[in-house]
């Protein structure tokens, strides 16, 4: 997802709309309420997040051996698994294996990556008819708008917001959007024949299994369920980083998930799918008859061994989110991106380059509060300076920052230079400064002044004044005291 605005314009756009910072804020404030009595509850909460990081590292620095297994198991029990290495392959694989099987509608659960690869523009794109089942997602399609968290897809929407969707893209009545439990219910009518007439099903995947060829799908709503075992072909889409080595550390991961996320000891479903349906020994007589797994990449294998390396920990769970002072007051379309908040500030450059998206590392406050909260300690301030560092580097940012930039390092290295530059400024603020405080700056530096104010430079330097004072004390100060 991309906008035309520039980030700054969509920021201020945001600030500007008081409903959705209200929405925002009241949601995220449960979420952070939710997740710390949740991990109160448990005996050793620390050493399981220190526990899950050492799952999520061992994982990636065996990424390769690891998505070999997974491989294997995947077409040992039936599936099929296939690579792509950007969105244009990922995408295709499914438009031609719809084609293929003659399927015209395919249901789609929540899944993050096929936002990122922008599936369901490619599907329809191929004359196919594609529903969103997730509740929220369901929302955002009919509302043709974006999800602005990773688990919440709707959180910057009321429920009158939904009310309104609903009577005017479905026909829902008054009596169908009276209340939350009827507005669910007329969603579920809805999209129950869509279900049974569906000849695809979608899916993300929240984990794989190395070493059984286990898909772990976390949700909250049946849809993921049906999703995955009434369409005859069932497609998950997995990005690479998303494997575990064993089951049992997907137990240690899932004691972690929940609780960051939503609050809740566990998500209401999480499904293990190994294969589809199949006949002898290996029975299996549920599910799909195909299973297909699209192991996608988009950039995530040259993030691997680069100082940004760690956001591949990241599960999903949207606790840095929820507690960061920015994403709360901005809101997640603000970013352009379908990663918002903090781990998309350095996920969607790290996968996507810094030409398009040198902004977001700079939408932080660097407070830390995304790594007080990351269920596997991911520490997103280091990486967010490092990004920043390499797009002053790589030369990004608008010109009057790099002209600007460049002529302060001429200076600051050259004494003289610098003292009659310090005096010339003192000068030129004290024109434009009233009582003492300059309020308004011209071109690109009125950013500076758009919401605050700053003394003036004082007339004197500091060196000026200190070689007074020591005159005026017959030199009696030594330089020592500096």
């Amino acid at each position: 997802m991309t906008s035309p605005l520039p980030f700054h314009r969509r920021v201020e756009q945001a600030l500007g709309n008081q409903q959705l910072r209200g929405a925002i804020g009241r949601a995220t404030a449960r979420k952070v309420e939710g997740r710390l009595a949740a991990l109160a509850g448990l005996a050793d909460a620390d050493r399981l997040r220190d526990e899950g990081r050492r799952i999520r590292a061992n994982a990636l620095g065996r990424l390769d051996e690891q998505l070999t297994r997974f491989v294997e198991q995947v077409e040992r029990h039936g599936g099929t698994a296939v690579w792509a290495p950007d969105a244009d392959h990922a995408v295709r694989y499914l438009v031609d294996l719809a084609r293929a099987r003659g399927v015209k509608s395919i249901v789609k659960s929540k899944s993050m990556v096929t936002e990122e690869i922008e599936l369901n523009r490619a599907i329809e794109a191929a004359g196919l008819r594609v529903v969103e089942t997730d509740l929220g997602e369901y929302v955002i399609q009919l509302d043709h708008d974006h999800p602005s968290h990773i688990v919440a897809p709707i959180i910057h929407k009321t429920r009158q917001d939904i009310a309104a969707t609903f009577k005017r893209e479905v026909g829902a009545t008054d009596a169908d959007v009276a209340d939350i439990p009827s507005m669910t219910a007329f969603a579920r009518r809805k999209l129950r024949q869509d279900f049974l007439t569906a000849g695809m099903g979608v899916s993300g995947v929240n984990f794989g299994i190395a070493e059984t060829g286990t898909l772990c799908i976390c949700t909250n709503e049946g849809n993921g369920r049906l999703t995955t075992t009434v369409p005859r072909i069932h497609v998950a889409f997995m990005g690479i980083e998303r494997i575990l080595p064993t089951l049992a550390d997907l137990g240690i991961m899932l004691q972690l998930l929940a609780r960051s996320s939503t609050g809740q000891k566990l998500t209401a479903y999480t499904n293990l799918l190994t294969g589809p349906r199949r006949p002898g020994l290996d029975a299996e007589s549920d599910g799909p008859d195909e299973l297909h797994v699209v192991l996608v990449d988009n950039g995530r294998s040259h993030v691997l061994g680069s100082e940004l390396a760690e956001i591949l920990y990241c599960i999903r769970c949207g606790a840095c989110l929820n507690a960061c002072p920015v994403y709360r007051q901005i809101g997640g379309h603000a970013y352009g991106s379908v990663y918002p908040g903090p781990v998309g500030a350095v996920f969607t450059p790290a996968i996507g380059g810094l030409a398009d998206w040198s902004d977001l590392p700079h939408a932080s406050s660097l407070c830390g509060a995304c790594r007080e909260v990351c269920p596997v300690r991911i520490d997103i301030p280091r990486m967010l300076l490092a990004l920043r560092a390499r797009a002053a580097t790589e030369g990004h940012g608008p010109w009057w920052a790099r002209v600007g930039l460049r002529a302060y390092r001429f200076t600051a290295v050259r004494p003289t230079l610098f003292r009659l530059a310090g005096r010339l400024t003192a000068r030129a603020t004290s024109l434009v400064a009233r009582d003492g405080r300059i309020s308004k700056l011209p071109g690109p530096l009125a950013g500076w002044t758009r919401y605050r104010e700053f003394p003036a430079m004082a007339p004197r330097t500091f060196q000026e004044q200190w070689k007074g004072r020591r005159q005026e004390s017959g030199s009696g100060i030594s330089s020592a005291g500096l």
